[in-house]
Order: C-alpha cells, then structure tokens, then sequence
C-alpha cells in the first residue's frame, strides 16, 4: 500500500463529537511517549501531520487523520506515565474504553511497546481488553534504533513471552532507519480490505 493523502479530521473527547464516515478505523494506543505519533507520521510519509514531543502525555485527545480517502487512523492518548494533571489522565482511561467498545467503524488496532521495556500491566490489560472485545491486535515494538541487533533479539523474544503471542506476531519498528514500515502497512491493509 502506498500512501499518497493524509489530512487530519478532528479531535474528539466523546462519541458525538466522532466523525461521521463510512471508512474503516484502525487505532494506535500505547504507553505515553512510546513514539505513537512518530510511527504515524513514519507510516504515512509526512513530518509533522501528526504532533509529536518528547514531553509525555501531548496526546491529550483521541485524534482522527484521513488517509488516502478511503481509511482512518485514530491516534489514541497515551497511559501511563504523563506530566499532566491526575484529573485530566482520570478522563483518559473513559474516553479511551468508550471509542475501543463503541465504535463500529473499529478494524484493529496498533499497540505499541518500546523494545527497551518489558510490557508492564498497562500493556497487557490493554491486549486483554481487545482481546475480550474481539478487536484485531498489531503489536509493534518501537524505537530499535536504541539497540544492538544482538539486544533487539533478546528483547523481541522476551515481550513475545510476556504478551504470550509468538515472535512473528511482533513488527520490530525504527521510525529512524524505517525498519518495519512495510510491514505495519501490509498489516493495517489486510486488516482494512
């Protein structure tokens, strides 16, 4: 799949305020600052469409980006560690829960690990939960950049472990080398058809 159009649609904290199309959604969701916004903008060959920074917790928003005019791709805030008032994270987990339960438009959805970390609980509660709404699951490990390939070996056998998924199940991502790129997308396209 190549990507020639990605425009953003709206920001949305609640389902009224979702946007109305026919098109398939596919979500990204992982750990504040695991580079989610970085690997969309990486997937779909633009620099800044989708904000990033390297303060946790910038996603604040469950964002909407039109690709190609015929998908979405849905930026979800980050869990976890954010430098962001508890009452505003509070709302997080909600707003979060309502669009992966509610939304019908929902193909998938890209969770994303730093290969460096082990998944912790937040991680796996989320594989749990798509798992228990039956919604297709493309776990990426991100930044490998960061590690020898000695190293990134070690580590992709110990999160397939921890998640229990097997080692193919898991696209080893660099936004800085593009390791992965194909991959993602090849994923997101069975995935949307």
């Amino acid at each position: 799949m190549i990507i020639k159009h990605s425009s953003f649609i709206t920001s949305a904290v609640k389902p009224p305020q979702y946007p109305e199309t026919s098109f398939p959604e596919i979500a990204f969701a992982g750990r504040s600052n695991v580079g989610k916004s970085t690997l969309i903008n990486t997937v779909i060959n633009r620099k800044r469409l989708v904000k990033t920074s390297s303060t946790p917790g910038r996603t604040q928003l469950i964002n909407f980006f039109e690709i190609n005019k015929s998908f979405i791709f849905v930026d979800l805030p980050g869990y976890g560690y954010a430098r962001v008032p508890v009452a505003v994270k509070k709302l997080w987990g909600p707003m979060v829960e309502t669009y992966l339960s509610t939304r019908a438009l929902l193909k998938g959805v890209v969770l994303i690990m730093d290969i460096r970390r082990i998944p912790g609980a937040e991680e796996l509660q989320m594989a749990r939960f798509l798992n228990y709404l039956n919604i297709p699951i493309i776990f990426i490990i991100t930044k490998a950049d960061k590690l020898s390939k000695t190293k990134q070996a070690k580590q992709h056998k110990a999160i397939a472990e921890t998640l229990m998924v097997k080692k193919s199940d898991l696209i080893i991502f660099s936004a800085k080398s593009r390791l992965g790129k194909e991959a993602v997308l090849k994923t997101v396209e069975k995935l949307i058809i």
